[in-house]
């Protein structure tokens, strides 16, 4: 390793509500490979976000070659030679590879754009980094993993001194991850500094020098790969205090039927081969980092995307017994008595421009319609009964849900699946964005919903609240089942260990 090329010092960084950077450090050096871990919500994105431009820090110094410097856009950050790779790929898909590479800087003749010499740059590009790539191929027929090798040429291209690699190997295979090393090897041979982000626990042993960790937007420290343990790292990702006590065993009943049955589901590439129970009165968390497949697993179960395989088994009401059924499309699974909480509440959960009224009875509008004419005063009945048992603050039935807090909108859609008599209902990320006295809300109530024998899935991010509100905890990592852990056995290192265990 060579001398510090770059370093971040006491930097801050606040949002509306979150305090997203808390004098946060880190430093690059030539010749190396940082790797920047964190769990989901960290901070990392938003600190190379701050180094690269797409943000600018409240307070903290950024020096970089020696001189203290401040970009205000991407743009002035590669001019200096500071370039993020990310992870969804900036391409444009009908232009081709060398148009891509050197969009918006193309080299000219005259007035018009020199592409011989365009080709002629890309193909010295890839050969540096000895990838075999046409430059006049188009960019949407190339794989993903060629495509972030254009990405990464791009990024030389623009003469990078620090290559900020955003969960570079999410989308590859295999094969490609060993290139994507291969080069990242070369990259440190010539002198670059190299930030790796990434969740991969084996990738990281393998292609970085130092790691550094964040947690809940601080510095925790930084360690040398070689002379850590995956152990080391895990704690200091999460070794944080959980006030909440975790539950200590499952509250399910040991002779609780089993109301859903998932075998074998298939749904693209981030649901593969996906099997598990759901018990009457359970709450079955799903954990796992982002990009692990849970919420495509759940709306693959809600027909909300489509599946290619798999068998789906409901408890029938009449007979106790598990029958399969055919979900097709979201109407269907709410026929067969299932309700999605989506995580993203404004988008599917709710019409914000609609009172809690209609939004109430948005599942369920047959049986207050005769007619065209939808019944008023059944409607309000029913909502000002769910106002009152989910305790909801708002002046009355009538205010639009566009006015009402986070956790009041989350209580409204609640209330629209328990209308509807929902049994299943998924919980996907059911506190995202809620403050804490809310969450203590959610989580009573979801408890109570359980004990009344409804069953929950419940999708989050939050190891906090995996572990204080699930009776068994399903882990996922890229698209497959890597664990089923039964609460009373549940530790944030053991699920944390399962999550980055990728199963091929």
């Amino acid at each position: 390793m060579g001398d510090v090329i770059l370093t971040m010092k006491d930097i801050d960084k606040s949002f509306p509500g979150v305090h997203a950077l808390d004098h946060v450090n880190f430093e690059v050096r030539r010749g190396e490979v940082h790797a920047l871990m964190g769990e989901n919500g960290a901070g990392k994105s938003t600190l190379m976000k701050v180094l690269t431009g797409i943000y600018q820090k409240d307070s903290g110094s950024i020096t970089y070659k020696g001189q203290e410097v401040a970009f205000h856009n991407t743009r002035e950050a590669q001019d200096n030679g500071i370039v993020i790779v990310h992870q969804e790929l900036n391409m444009v898909g009908d232009l081709t590879v060398a148009q891509n590479i050197f969009i918006g800087r193309e080299p000219k003749k005259g007035i018009r754009v020199d592409d011989k010499k365009m080709i002629e740059d890309s193909k010295k590009l890839f050969k540096d980094l000895n990838i075999e790539i046409d430059p006049r191929e188009k960019m949407s027929n190339l794989t993903v993993g060629k495509q972030q090798m254009c990405e990464i040429a791009k990024a030389i291209s623009h003469k990078a001194e620090v290559i900020i690699f955003d969960e570079p190997s999410a989308a590859l295979t295999e094969k490609e991850i060993a290139d994507l090393f291969v080069i990242i090897r070369d990259l440190r041979e010539k002198n670059l500094g190299i930030v790796y982000i990434s969740h991969r626990m084996d990738e990281i042993k393998v292609i970085t020098d130092r790691v550094t960790v964040m947690r809940d937007g601080g510095y925790v420290g930084t360690l040398i790969t070689k002379d850590s343990t995956k152990e080391d790292i895990i704690n200091m990702m999460v070794g944080r205090v959980i006030y909440e006590d975790p539950k200590e065993h499952s509250m399910v009943a040991p002779d609780a039927p089993v109301v859903l049955k998932v075998e074998h589901l298939n749904a693209g590439k981030m649901v593969q081969d996906v099997s598990f129970e759901l018990r009457k009165g359970e709450i079955l968390g799903f954990s796992g980092l982002m990009g692990a497949g849970r919420t495509e697993t759940a709306r693959a179960l809600f027909g909300a995307d489509p599946k290619q395989s798999g068998k789906i088994s409901i408890m029938d009401k009449q007979s106790g017994q598990l029958k399969e059924v055919t979900i097709r499309t979201p109407q269907d699974a709410v026929k067969c008595g299932i309700g999605y909480l989506s995580e993203d509440r404004r988008r599917y959960g709710v019409v914000v421009q609609k009172s809690v009224n209609e939004n109430t009875t948005l599942a369920t509008m047959e049986q207050f319609t005769s007619g065209i004419l939808i019944n008023k005063a059944k409607e309000k009945e029913v909502s000002e009964k769910y106002i009152k048992e989910l305790a909801t603050k708002t002046p009355s039935g009538d205010q639009l849900v566009v006015n009402l807090s986070g956790g009041n909108q989350q209580k409204v859609v609640i209330a629209k699946w328990l209308t509807r008599d929902s049994d299943i209902l998924i919980f996907d990320e059911p506190t995202r964005g809620i403050d804490v006295g809310a969450k203590n809300e959610i989580y009573k109530l979801m408890s109570k919903l359980a004990a009344e024998g409804k069953s929950i899935i419940m999708i989050s991010s939050e190891m906090t609240e995996i572990l204080r509100m699930s009776d068994r905890i399903i882990v996922m990592c890229e698209g497959k089942v890597t664990g089923n852990i039964d609460i009373s056995e549940a530790t944030q290192e053991h699920i944390m260990d399962k999550a980055t265990r990728n199963i091929n």
